[in-house]
């Protein structure tokens, strides 16, 4: 484990997928940067006893956790630390919530090392962003409803089922057409 000060190339990952863990690890790695990784946030607290990374990635959902409260957690560690957030299912609710909880950017998977590093870059951010003028779809705007639900439930399938009034069966058939990471 590293004893490294956050000198600025010290980076945490927190991600239970370990093959995409370890791809992120050794890319950064040839990058310079010195990195730890954990895959869970119990071994995200333990590593952070002795680590102190300038920036860390983190897996939205990790197991049954929410990598949300990963973000809460790094950032009361080091209030300048740059942290990103990826997801394979993306949703303006958890994007919400983990730029509210100091998230630096949020990324959706399929992102990679270029991806990642310039997200850490963006400190600010874009008034030049192309606003869309396409109104989201019904799918889209259930979809959105659902992350939120889930979201607020801390991923609990069960209990999101019951706020949303519908057969947990039903839920699970929906999430599994996107899978959450």
């Amino acid at each position: 484990m590293s004893e490294a000060k956050n000198d600025g190339r010290q980076l945490l990952i927190v991600e239970d997928d370990e093959t995409l863990a370890r791809t992120l690890k050794r890319s950064f790695e040839r990058r310079g940067y010195a990195v730890e990784v954990a895959h869970s946030p119990e071994e995200m607290a333990a590593l952070l006893q002795n680590f102190r990374p300038g920036y860390a990635v983190v897996d939205l959902k990790l197991g049954s956790a929410s990598g949300l409260a990963c973000v809460q957690t790094l950032r009361a560690s080091d209030a300048l630390m740059r942290v990103v957030v990826l997801t394979g299912f993306a949703s303006i609710a958890t994007a919400v919530e983990a730029i509210k909880l100091g998230a630096s950017y949020y990324l959706a998977k399929p992102s990679n090392t270029d991806d990642i590093e310039a997200a850490f870059d963006r400190a600010e951010g874009n008034v030049e962003t192309p606003v869309g003028d396409r109104p989201s779809s019904i799918k889209t705007v259930e979809w959105e409803h659902i992350h939120q639900i889930l979201v607020e439930t801390d991923f609990n399938i069960s209990e999101t089922a019951r706020r949303l009034g519908m057969h947990r069966r039903t839920l699970a058939r929906k999430l599994e057409k996107r899978q959450i990471r």
